[in-house]
């Protein structure tokens, strides 16, 4: 039974959430700088004082019992609180003077990441920024579980605890084999993707979920090519093999089509497209200074493409 007057200590906390993060207790203790049997006694007492058990342990895997999800949240909370206070105490209490890990999907990272990373090193010189790539639901596993800070990621998000803030909008645009009878067209209809082979992203990748919903909302089934791709860039490559056509970010453009000599078709208006956005834990605490990351990135992202900043 729990005891209502037990205090958590915050290296509890930490041993905590650092082996929910981990699913492994030495890989945990060595991120936390500690020795194995000082975070696995930082975390027996944590349980000992809630009269809880958080995580199950088996000699082949760690994992979070029921409560141990429950509570991870709060305990995320109370330290993000406690980082806070101490921020605040140093006089930094702006999180964009320390270390930010900050996401990114696939269809978004290899094509603003170089002029975002020279941007915020030119306007935040003192943010020590930690770039991971990964699809969207991993994106938001990492924001829920405290390993990620903040993502870029296609909105709306729409998850509970989330705070979401647009950055830019982008058309989509019709990749072409060279020569294609469609190449140079400006005024596509949508509906005319039920007459070609469109190729798409392994499930997982929002990019597949979007070109799928254009079919839909303009009506038609679309003839799907049997060829799957794990990533934007093999996509374009079997486009460029005659393989289909792909829809692509206009973000993508420079990069996947003009360096492979790709033919472009681009939609009447209103053409279809997604908004990114960066998304993170609405308990942070840190909307100010998300905001300001926020900006800095439609900025360096709108100078080198054609993209509508919001």
């Amino acid at each position: 039974m729990t005891d209502a007057s037990y205090q958590p200590t915050l290296a509890g906390l930490r041993a905590f959430a650092a082996v929910a993060e981990k699913h492994h207790f030495s890989l945990a203790a060595a991120g936390l700088g500690l020795s194995q049997s000082t975070l696995s006694q930082a975390l027996s007492s944590l349980e000992a004082g809630l009269g809880v058990q958080l995580i199950e342990r088996s000699t082949r895997r760690v994992f979070l019992t029921a409560e141990g999800q429950q509570l991870l949240p709060h305990a995320h909370a109370v330290l993000d609180a406690a980082a806070q206070f101490s921020a605040a105490a140093a006089g930094v209490a702006d999180p964009l003077q320390g270390a930010v890990r900050l996401g990114l999907i696939p269809t978004v990272a290899p094509y603003v990441l170089p002029a975002v990373l020279a941007g915020l090193a030119e306007e935040l010189p003192e943010l020590n920024l930690r770039v991971i790539e990964d699809q969207t639901e991993r994106l938001l596993t990492g924001l829920r579980e405290g390993a990620v800070d903040a993502a870029v990621m296609a909105l709306p998000a729409d998850v509970p605890a989330m705070t979401e803030i647009p950055i830019y909008d982008e058309d989509f645009v019709l990749a072409l084999p060279p020569g294609h009878a469609l190449a140079g067209k400006r005024r596509l209809p949508p509906a005319a993707l039920a007459d070609l082979p469109l190729l798409l992203l392994d499930e997982g990748h929002c990019l597949r979920d979007q070109t799928l919903e254009i079919c839909r909302n303009a009506g038609v089934r679309a003839e799907l090519a049997t060829t799957r791709a794990a990533s934007l860039a093999t996509a374009v490559q079997c486009v460029n093999g005659g393989l289909g056509v792909t829809l692509i970010p206009q973000t993508a453009v420079a990069v996947e089509a003009e360096r492979n000599g790709l033919a472009l078709a681009r939609f009447a208006p209103p053409q279809p497209g997604r908004r990114i956005g960066l998304v993170f834990r609405s308990s942070s605490g840190r909307e100010e200074s998300y905001r300001r990351l926020a900006r800095i990135v439609g900025k360096v992202v709108a100078a080198g493409h054609r993209v509508d900043l919001l």
